[in-house]
């Protein structure tokens, strides 16, 4: 076994911890206030349409959520690829933006950091991991409430329409 190779002498340091900790404690406060925007805007969306009961004007909050949401993801990438820019990390803005959107998402990337922020590799795919969960939950209330809405609404549709002859009340 080679142990020459720069992997097998890479050493965490305290400035990859700090840096790492700082920005994942960045992407989840912005998520944080990012999904209290989503709410925001839900509730007065919602608000707006009212008692409407056409299934397309229903989903449309949830759809401007999924939005609003992917553009949070986005700019929290952001956060990341300015990062590695000012460290110089990668020769241009699109491979920053690239690598940090794939590692992100955990897709992976044929590109790596210098050997001195790798940590930061596995603490950008935590970060996205625990946002991509926060986002989901969110999506998956907002869908919920939706349901619930349109089973009430064909259940009460269902009632006012009068039995078929031959169905309904024994004798």
């Amino acid at each position: 076994m080679n142990n020459s190779l720069p992997e097998l002498q890479y050493v965490t340091s305290l400035d990859e911890l700090f840096w790492g900790t700082i920005l994942v404690t960045i992407t989840l406060t912005m998520h944080g206030f990012g999904m209290l925007a989503v709410l925001r805007v839900n509730l007065l969306v919602k608000n707006r349409i009212g008692k409407k009961t056409r299934i397309v004007v229903n989903l449309f909050p949830i759809i401007l959520a999924s939005w609003m949401i992917l553009l949070v993801h986005l700019i929290e990438v952001l956060v990341w690829a300015l990062f590695f820019i000012w460290k110089g990390a990668f020769p241009n803005q699109s491979v920053a933006y690239y690598f940090s959107l794939n590692e992100y998402t955990t897709v992976g990337s044929n590109f790596n950091l210098p050997l001195h922020w790798r940590l930061l590799e596995g603490m950008l795919a935590t970060a996205g991991l625990l946002a991509f969960a926060w986002s989901t939950g969110m999506l998956m209330t907002l869908a919920q409430e939706f349901q619930d809405r349109h089973v009430q609404l064909y259940k009460a549709q269902y009632e006012k329409v009068p039995p078929a002859p031959g169905e309904g009340h024994d004798p």
